[in-house]
């Protein structure tokens, strides 16, 4: 098996040449291709007049004798840790069904460990149901909501695929996910995402699949208490009237569960202020970023984006989880608040694109030292829009025009922000249209207030992944450790191997 890189194709080209592009590239006539696999694609539009697919490909040859200048791809199998041969007391919990949950249930769940997952929404089928309601009639579940349920947050999102570390178990999440449901191209694709509509589906069967090994999910199972002696978890509280015993406790709450943040820091959990972002989503006609990233070309599908610019004040403004033809939805979890984000489904094929267009906040913008003086910090604004909006789970919105201007629905956009981030974003803005035509437009549209793109709180683990009470470990975006989907579900299966190590004895 060799690797090849820089196969290129016409946009209108079908992807069986891809075998004569790589015999011509290698100028081997005689080559005998027995099998191929596309392991990367992406759109090089540098050149909008010669727009090209790109391919990195894999590939076998039937040639006796012939040896190739190439790299050889290494294996991307994910290689389990050794199960350990002493037994565990009680089984394993973790608290929260997201991407770091799911993972981390799975792992154990195939070791053998048959974990116990407490997840304080509801199941799919049900949580759907909610949030519909929200969204159409305005009333919220703080149980069952766009933040709380079954596969988290990300459930209702783009489902986004794309990370920024380097890690062998990203292999592992990528091909499960696809075992799932979601499709084989999300094994290749440059930027793979799942779409919310896909996403929802690809959550359920991996719930079956932890349930068939052996785990099992509790939903609307909300955890109330920790019981602890000598440093050491040995048991959780449920719904405030039953006790589960366990001696690994896995928190993967989701960067959400303020009140669940209220009492782990009540309880003695070592935690620190963590910085995070605010700021609006950005709305445009997906025909106006396709223009701007593709020129006339057609057939490209939803084209992305993603800017930045380093304000003189020196705050960064960026864009966040860009959502191409999808839209803007209000993703609330407790009451009087309103927050905001984007959501696509798998073939964005929406009219408008939206990204999340963001500041950073700093540890010294919080009015304290508290450990949750990021939280309070997020709910300040959150109920702002709320008011802003009338009292209503309705978004405040402007065009980007008023919002310039402080005219009209502008006033209470910015009224949702801090100052800082009003500022930093109406300097931003203008050199963002230069890097994308028509980023700038007077017509976006803007709506408040984005806060949940990151936790700001960060729950302390050593360096074996444990908290200040040992037994139990912090573990995906809520904890503070990860940023989306996929470094969420990696993390989530670092935290299964220590606790299948500590065991191996």
């Amino acid at each position: 098996m060799y690797r090849i890189h820089e196969i290129k194709l016409n946009i209108d080209e079908d992807k069986s040449n891809i075998l004569a592009r790589i015999i011509s590239k290698l100028a081997k006539p005689e080559l005998l291709i027995t099998d191929y696999r596309i392991v990367k694609e992406s759109i090089d539009a540098r050149d909008k007049g010669d727009i090209k697919i790109v391919y990195s490909v894999d590939f076998s040859i039937n040639n006796p004798g012939i040896e190739l200048k190439l790299a050889q791809p290494k294996s991307i199998e994910y290689e389990y840790v050794e199960k350990g041969t002493e037994a565990m007391k009680s089984r394993p919990v973790i608290v929260g069904f997201g991407p770091a949950g799911i993972f981390s249930a799975l792992i154990l769940a195939e070791m053998g460990y048959k974990p116990l997952v407490l997840e304080r929404g509801k199941a799919m089928e049900q949580r759907v149901s909610d949030v519909e309601n929200l969204w159409k009639n305005g009333i919220l579940n703080p149980e069952s909501n766009p933040q709380f349920g079954e596969g988290g947050a990300g459930t209702f999102s783009d489902g986004k695929l794309t990370t920024q570390i380097k890690d062998k178990r990203i292999g592992k999440v990528l091909n499960e996910f696809a075992k799932a449901g979601a499709g084989e191209e999300i094994l290749y694709k440059q930027k793979p995402h799942i779409g919310t509509d896909l996403l929802r589906g690809v959550v359920v069967n991996l719930r079956k699949k932890i349930i068939s090994l052996g785990g099992e999910i509790r939903f609307e199972s909300k955890v109330t208490g920790l019981k602890a002696a000598n440093g050491e978890i040995y048991a959780v509280e449920v719904n405030g009237n039953e006790v589960i015993e366990t001696e690994n406790l896995v928190l993967a709450i989701g960067h959400s569960a303020r009140d669940t943040f209220k009492y782990l820091n009540q309880a003695g959990l070592k935690m620190s202020q963590k910085p995070f972002s605010i700021g609006v989503r950005i709305e445009h006609l997906q025909s106006l970023i396709n223009k701007s990233q593709y020129g006339n070309v057609e057939g490209l599908g939803a084209a992305e984006y993603n800017l930045s610019h380093r304000c003189k004040n020196g705050r960064g403004v960026y864009t966040f989880c860009m959502c191409p033809g999808g839209e803007v939805i209000v993703t609330s979890s407790s009451e009087g608040t309103v927050v905001t984000n984007g959501m696509s489904n798998n073939a964005r094929d929406g009219k408008n694109a939206n990204s999340g267009l963001l500041v950073d906040v700093r540890i010294e913008d919080f009015e304290s030292e508290d450990p949750l003086a990021g939280i309070y910090f997020q709910e300040k604004y959150e109920k702002t829009a709320f008011q802003v909006a009338g009292g209503r789970y309705k978004a405040p919105k402007c065009s980007l025009g008023e919002f310039i201007k402080n005219k009209g629905g502008g006033v209470g956009v910015r009224a949702s922000l801090p100052e800082f981030a009003v500022e930093s974003i109406l300097e931003a803005v203008p050199f963002m249209g230069r890097k994308l035509r028509g980023f700038d437009t007077p017509d976006a549209v803007l709506s408040a207030v984005e806060t949940r793109s990151s936790s700001p709180v960060r729950i302390e683990r050593d360096e074996d992944y444990q908290g200040t009470i040992k037994g139990i470990y912090p573990c995906g975006e809520g904890a503070g450790y990860s940023g989306g989907i996929t470094s969420a579900a990696v993390d989530g299966i670092k935290i299964a191997e220590v606790i299948a190590k500590k065991y191996s004895k």
